[in-house]
């Protein structure tokens, strides 16, 4: 899927320099939060939006710009991310337990605040909501849009995650 063309050129950014922007609030979020280095790779065509055994972390945007960043990570890797965070063996990271619900929201929560920076001009223009984790066996996520939405695939200790960005340019 490709970013609005009306949102590319209303930020003065092309899908490619916005879709370099997440990867680099990713791989920076990732190496000093997690101590992970994330590989990249090209944006996808159409965003995924059924899930099997995972957790989706995601922030609002509002403001001058409406939207939603997201990270979906199938939860074994979660596990792993949280436990790197947190300084905790995998063992002690409980599936559906707080730490591991509270790291994937505030991974969402640093990613939100890293593009908020981005789309506006100090940050002052544009909010976050707190962030919401959804987490189960098999579930649906559903924009509002999907015309304006870029989607980043990274893979990290050989397993796949993704972090998406919906925005609306508001009038």
């Amino acid at each position: 899927m490709s970013l609005n063309p009306e949102i590319s050129e209303s930020t003065k950014f092309s899908e490619q320099q916005l879709a370099e922007y997440v990867i680099n609030a990713t791989q920076e979020v990732f190496s000093t939060m997690v101590m992970m280095e994330p590989a990249d790779d090209f944006p996808l065509k159409e965003p995924i939006t059924h899930f099997k055994c995972s957790i989706t972390g995601m922030v609002g945007f509002a403001g001058t710009y409406s939207g939603v960043i997201s990270m979906h990570c199938p939860i074994l890797l979660a596990k792993k991310v949280t436990a790197a965070m947190l300084g905790m063996s995998e063992d002690e990271v409980a599936e559906g337990g707080e730490d591991l619900n509270d790291a994937i929201g505030e991974i969402a929560n640093m990613l939100g605040g890293s593009v908020k920076m981005i789309l506006s001009k100090g940050g002052l223009d544009v909010k976050l909501s707190i962030p919401t984790v959804i987490a189960g066996e098999d579930y649906t996520v559903n924009s509002l849009s999907d015309i304006d939405c870029v989607v980043i695939p990274f893979t990290v200790e050989n397993e796949r995650f993704l972090v998406g960005l919906t925005l609306k340019k508001e009038d």
